[in-house]
């Protein structure tokens, strides 16, 4: 079993898992967009930018009227700076170690890109303001919530992050683990092919003896233009690559 991307400790929402020969197809999900809904506390800020971090700067929420307009200017492409409590590897360890040690290391900005950013509710009573923004793979909301804060002078944390969406899997369609474990005995009906999951990809057909060559790693000449194929035979066999005219194995269904 594996999964296509880590939610936060305290976060909740969707993640999409990959059972036996549905782990190799990490590859062409884990570049996925994503969409969250957040919640920021202004006035606070901790030391791992979540609820779960120490206290370590408290300032004063001067405004919260111009919310809107600060969350839109941060649509389109930027550089991000990571948080120190994160997975990110440096020099083979990853941040969050340097960072119980309370070790600092250079971090270098990410490139990422905001698609959509909308304000869903302001508590002023508790300084607190919740949004859903789509967003590519490697942002951090951690850091946009601290980055959001601070163009709104104050300081602040993410509260809560609920993720909504990875790529084609939304939060709608998707089964808790308690719901799970109840049905254990009819788990099947909340599993996704491989088949299910690429149907709208181009499908080859092959004879007897072609599946026989592709299925021993043999590459075939196909005449088709590069990319990611189903393969058939009589049934559903996997999937297959064509590079320079060339049919290679890819993923197998057993």
């Amino acid at each position: 079993m594996g999964h296509t991307g880590t939610l936060d400790p305290n976060a909740t929402g969707v993640l999409p898992l990959l059972l036996n020969e549905g782990t190799k197809l990490s590859k062409y999900l884990i570049e996925h967009n994503k969409e969250y809904e957040v919640t920021l506390k202004l006035g606070i800020k901790t030391d791992t930018a979540d609820s779960e971090g120490k206290i370590i700067e408290q300032k004063e929420v001067k405004t919260m009227n111009n919310i809107e307009k600060v969350l839109k200017s941060f649509i389109g492409k930027q550089q991000q700076l990571p948080p120190m409590y994160s997975a990110i590897k440096v020099n083979g360890k990853k941040l969050y170690e340097y960072a119980r040690k309370g070790q600092t290391v250079e971090i270098e900005p990410r490139k990422i890109e905001i698609y959509n950013i909308e304000l869903i509710d302001i508590n002023v009573e508790q300084k607190e303001i919740r949004y859903k923004v789509s967003c590519s793979k490697g942002t951090y909301i951690r850091s946009l919530c601290e980055d959001i804060a601070e163009r709104l002078e104050t300081v602040g944390y993410m509260k809560e992050l609920n993720r909504l969406r990875v790529g084609r899997f939304s939060i709608e369609d998707s089964i808790t683990i308690e719901d799970l474990e109840k049905q254990s005995n009819n788990i099947g009906k909340n599993i996704i092919t491989i088949e299910q999951l690429l149907k709208e990809i181009p499908s080859i057909k092959l004879d007897k003896e072609q599946l026989n060559k592709f299925l021993n790693g043999v590459k075939i000449h196909i005449n088709k233009e590069d990319g990611l194929y189903n393969i058939y035979e009589q049934k559903y066999i996997g999937t297959g690559i064509i590079k320079d005219r060339k049919l290679k194995r890819d993923v197998i269904v057993n």
